[in-house]
């Protein structure tokens, strides 16, 4: 990504905060939104060759895309970093006679009852034996993989998930929602929606549901309004909902959502709308205030971002705040006024909190604000001269990239983890460098292998975890996985190996949604699409690895 030239520094990067309102933020809770713990895999994300950067920013704070130089703040001003980018904090169904899309289809002399253990539903894909054959001592199998089975659009589609619970792993495609045992990737169920998919939480509720997001029917201009619940272990829907435009600025064409608890969040551009997941109760949409919030992380800690906009209808720009409320009444707890000009990006940690912001967009300044557990301001990254890179939610999918699903970052209460930019395309390696909560200093930096990328997932049991890729295309072939650093750096440990034999089926998941757990992992498409039918039908949706 081509870097903005320097600009000047604004004096202090961040603002007397206003302190705490209400309960302090609960000890002990995890700082990622938490993975379901029901034998099977959680990650962050894949993408195939298709649109990238998502949506732009505009009103409302939304900017997207985070492939850049990471800079920071000293306290006194800007300190430029990297390629010339700035780091900075701030503080205050067709009847046209064209072929109908969207209708699943068994290919050719294969039932669509054959499962995924035993090679796949397309006319030439892969089976998990297959591409196991011949693995090295240390590796694990492919355990099972699932292609495409539907007749997309010209472009290709967006996919959601995978969420596991109850032994289900659940995808969402177009217009299907299915479901497919974490053992042989058999599908257990499948529910066909009257239209497309547009929008879906990273994770879901704890006893395995989810609300997802379909447009009002199949039309170009149909808009993102309708919510729906489904029961991931059985496939069945549930309560339905459909949201109300407010407003000429009310934008529901991009929505996020967000799971907290028993209650999913809306947020769009100017305004965010909360329903009780159990019922399809609505709960809060505007609150008291100039304040809205457009979208909330998931998680055990919901953070929420708003805009404060005093007269909705003028062009100077807004306020942006963080907050943390309570999901159910959207009751304030703390807050973290960001300093004007500056938007809240993305949530990549929520205990403890982790904020990234953007000044000018997706090729402006960038910054991240670790914060204390009442909302204070804590510290920020001292990045050196690296630049880093972190793929979120809109950089992976051409739409509805959620504020809580960044791939390449991590965070627990003493450490942030952040990924460092390839170098280049004909070195496409990098390194994961750890930082200070408390001081923002740098502690270490470990090296990827040589033509693979180390992305950190998550913190787990003190030790940082993070997705190897397998090695870049025109090189030698070695596998990816799942490796493991500890609070002091070292050489990265490997928790699981992918199969040789697999690496080439494993680099068509382009900057995959990967999730791991209980040993397995899981790494999903979140675009999919191909050059011709045939193609499509072969375009591997996920696979899975492990005994």
């Amino acid at each position: 990504m081509s870097q903005p030239p320097p600009q000047q520094g604004f004096g202090a990067p961040y603002e007397p905060q206003p302190g705490v309102y209400g309960d302090p933020a609960q000890p002990g809770l995890s700082g990622q939104p938490p993975q379901p713990s029901y034998g099977y895999p959680q990650f962050p994300t894949q993408t195939a060759p298709a649109p990238s950067g998502g949506s732009g920013g505009g009103g409302g704070g939304r900017s997207r895309g985070r492939v850049a130089g990471l800079v920071a703040a000293a306290l006194a001003g800007v300190l430029v970093v990297g390629a010339g980018v700035r780091f900075v904090v701030g503080g205050d169904d067709g009847s046209d006679g064209k072929k109908a899309v969207g209708e699943e289809r068994a290919a050719p002399n294969r039932p669509d009852t054959e499962d995924g253990a035993k090679g796949g539903k397309g006319p030439d894909v892969p089976g998990a034996a297959e591409l196991s054959e011949g693995r090295k001592d240390g590796e694990a199998p492919v355990r099972w993989v699932e292609n495409n089975r539907i007749d997309l659009p010209e472009g290709g589609v967006n996919a959601y998930g995978p969420w596991v619970t109850g032994g289900i792993a659940v995808q969402a495609l177009y217009r299907t929602v299915s479901g497919h045992s974490v053992e042989d990737g058999a599908r257990a169920w499948s529910l066909r929606l009257p239209a497309d998919i547009c929008a879906a939480p990273t994770t879901p509720s704890a006893d395995g549901k989810i609300v997802v997001g379909v447009r009002s029917d199949t039309s170009e201009e149909a808009q993102c309004d309708r919510i729906m619940m489904i029961d991931l272990t059985t496939g069945k829907a549930g309560w339905k909902a459909e949201l109300e435009r407010k407003g000429i600025q009310d934008g529901i064409s991009d929505i996020v959502m967000a799971v907290n608890g028993d209650v999913v969040t809306v947020g769009r551009l100017t305004r965010t709308d909360a329903y009780r997941i159990g019922d399809g109760k609505h709960l809060w949409d505007r609150l008291p205030g100039p304040c809205q919030p457009f979208g909330l992380a998931g998680g055990a800690v919901p953070l929420a971002a708003l805009e404060c906009r005093k007269d909705p209808g003028d062009g100077e720009a807004a306020q942006q705040e963080v907050r943390r409320i309570d999901p159910a009444t959207g009751r304030t707890v703390w807050t973290y006024k960001v300093k004007k000009g500056w938007e809240v990006d993305q949530f990549y940690s929520t205990n403890p909190p982790v904020v990234s912001l953007r000044q000018g967009g997706a090729e402006g300044k960038w910054a991240i604000a670790m914060l204390n557990d009442d909302g204070t301001f804590r510290s920020q990254p001292d990045p050196g001269t690296d630049d880093y890179e972190t793929r979120c939610g809109g950089d992976m999918r051409n739409e509805s990239g959620n504020l809580d699903n960044c791939y390449g970052v991590a965070a627990d209460a003493g450490t942030l983890y952040l990924a460092t930019k390839p170098a280049s395309e004909d070195r496409p390696t990098n390194a994961v460098v750890a930082f200070d909560m408390s001081t923002g200093k740098r502690k270490w930096k470990v090296p990827a292998p040589a033509t693979q990328t180390l992305m950190p997932l998550r913190v787990e049991g003190g030790k940082v975890l993070l997705h190897l890729s397998p090695s870049s295309l025109g090189t030698d072939k070695v596998s990816g996985g799942i490796m493991a650093l500890g609070p002091q750096g070292g050489t990265p440990q490997p928790v699981l190996r992918h199969p040789t034999p697999a690496v080439d089926t494993e680099r068509t998941f382009q900057g995959p949604q990967v999730h791991y757990a209980n040993g397995r992992s899981l790494l999903l498409s979140p675009y999919v699409t191909g050059i011709d039918d045939k193609a499509e039908l072969e375009r591997l949706t996920m696979i899975a690895f492990g005994d």
